[in-house]
């Protein structure tokens, strides 16, 4: 499966359709306990911003989110796999990236840090240093939105009695 391959604009339904196919695409190995699938995106003024395939392209998107403030969404897909039953939320997270030269985004991205992550930048790396304020769950932005999942540990485990 190639994320790119997914295609759906809307920020919710994308996380969430990628979360349910990476969870279900390995549901088939495992006979019981909770299988999890999830993915985080950035959205900026609509545009969902992927990871970087060139430093040309993690410098433009830098100097596009620089002194601006952006989405980060989480889909969580939870599956039980001795039922199949399952269940799914995601979250939503505001985080302002401050102002930057253009030298404090070259100096950023000759860590390497930018090339594998979506919108170019790792809130709990180097780029800690870029991210001026985070408007939600922390967690979220660096890809596991602790609390949302264990509710849906909660819903799950409700729904199938525990696996």
């Amino acid at each position: 499966m190639k994320e790119e391959e997914h295609g759906d604009d809307d920020p919710v339904n994308h996380v969430l359709g990628l979360s349910r196919l990476k969870a279900l695409s390995v549901r088939d190995k495992f006979q019981d306990g909770y299988i999890l699938g999830a993915d985080t995106i950035v959205v900026f003024d609509g545009e969902i911003l992927e990871k970087p395939a060139s430093e040309r392209e993690a410098r433009g998107m830098l100097t596009r989110l620089a002194g601006r403030t952006h989405l980060v969404f989480t889909g969580l897909t939870l599956v039980d796999a001795a039922t199949g039953m399952e269940t799914g939320g995601y979250e939503k997270t505001g985080v302002t990236i401050r102002e930057m030269s253009t030298e404090e985004i070259d100096a950023y991205i000759g860590t390497g840090e930018p090339m594998d992550k979506a919108g170019s930048y790792g809130i709990q790396g180097y780029g800690a240093a870029i991210v001026e304020r985070v408007e939600g769950c922390y967690f979220n932005v660096v890809g596991l939105p602790v609390v949302r999942l264990l509710k849906l540990i909660r819903e799950l485990d409700s729904i199938c009695g525990g696996s």
